[in-house]
């Protein structure tokens, strides 16, 4: 009796079972598609660039210094400061060159004594020499007499002009319109040859240097037309190449590329983070594509995505993503160019559900 029991109430609980199965799907074959909007994946090209990572900088930049070594007597100017072409940025005391001058000076005003002394005597015997007065030798004498002097008299001179070229190295001046970035020295300090003294830049142009691998650098040419993404103003831009290095040897087997950014745009300093889209090359054969990263599902470690079947239905499709740029994720595999994506949807989608494209 007891297993009659048992036997009777498995059967009634598979038939109730049974009957809840046909219940949900006739639930779900009697539920709405659910409006979507779709996307094409490759249509919006990332399926044909790379990027590269760099850093914003102004093209007219400078760190300004000296040739000559003194205490600083003078700092004219601090971080921001705008200043124009041949301002004053710098003095540097020159005690000792203001006595060099000073002796150049007299070395010129003896030679120069010399010099005419020498010029009298010359024309005297020349004279002399042409009414047959003076001697051949003493008409030699006279003569190298006064090249002498007067090869004395110049090089006083360019003694004079030397020192006065050593004495511009203490005044130091802007050599374009621009904004000083940065001081290294403050007043009482030593400058000495070679040391940085301060930054300068023109901040009405700027380019972004990026470093490139050896893997890339082939697909990059001057002059080709680019898109940068400025990350702390969430922005892109236009850029072209103005410059492709040839060499990694001193840049840690990376290529140096510089990209000048074709307008200047509000809030773009000097040192902020870019990322460069290169259009990829004719030989390349690479498949990523980009993708809105307000669409990924996430599931624990696994990353996914809505596309649609040929039956209009929705399908949980499992990718792997790499960089993000923007708003917009790489997505390495998982994805073919052509497939049907799913950007937003007016309801709650499941993998199976059904969909209606609008």
């Amino acid at each position: 009796m007891k297993l009659r029991n048992a036997i009777v109430g498995l059967l009634t609980l598979g038939f109730i079972v049974s009957c809840g199965d046909s219940n949900t799907e006739k639930e779900l074959a009697k539920t709405s598609p659910i409006p979507v909007t779709v996307s094409e994946v490759g249509s919006d090209s990332g399926a044909a660039s790379f990027y590269a990572s760099g850093s914003l900088e102004a093209v007219q930049n400078t760190s300004i210094s000296t040739r000559m070594m003194g205490f600083v007597r003078r700092l004219n100017v601090k971080p921001g400061d705008k200043v124009r072409q041949g301002a004053l940025l710098i003095e540097i005391s020159n005690a000792d060159l203001s006595a060099k001058k000073a002796q150049a000076r007299a070395n010129i005003l003896s030679a120069e004594a010399a010099f005419a002394n020498a010029e009298k005597d010359y024309n005297r015997f020349k004279a002399l020499y042409e009414s047959q007065s003076a001697t051949q030798k003493e008409m030699d004498d006279i003569s190298a007499r006064y090249r002498m002097t007067k090869a004395g008299l110049e090089a006083a001179r360019q003694m004079e002009q030397e020192v006065l070229a050593q004495m511009d190295y203490a005044k130091i001046k802007a050599p374009f319109d621009g904004v000083v970035t940065n001081t290294f020295i403050k007043e009482g300090d030593m400058a000495n040859p070679g040391m940085p003294l301060l930054g300068l830049e023109a901040p009405d142009q700027f380019q972004v240097v990026a470093m490139v691998s050896e893997s890339d650098i082939d697909r990059i040419s001057k002059d080709v037309g680019v898109q940068v993404h400025l990350k702390s103003l969430d922005k892109w831009v236009t850029g072209k190449v103005s410059e492709v290095s040839t060499s990694s040897r001193n840049t840690g087997g990376q290529f140096l590329v510089k990209v000048v950014l074709e307008e200047n745009h509000p809030g773009v300093r000097s040192g902020m983070y870019a990322t460069v889209q290169f259009p990829q090359g004719r030989e390349a054969t690479s498949e990523k594509v980009m993708i809105p990263s307000s669409i990924l599902v996430n599931k624990g470690q696994l990353t996914g995505v809505y596309i649609l079947s040929d039956q209009d239905i929705a399908l949980l499709r499992w990718i792997r993503t790499g960089r993000t740029i923007g708003d917009s994720v790489t997505v390495l595999s998982g994805l073919k160019p052509g497939e049907r994506l799913v950007l937003t949807a007016e309801g709650k989608l499941y993998n199976g559900a059904k969909v209606t494209i609008q």
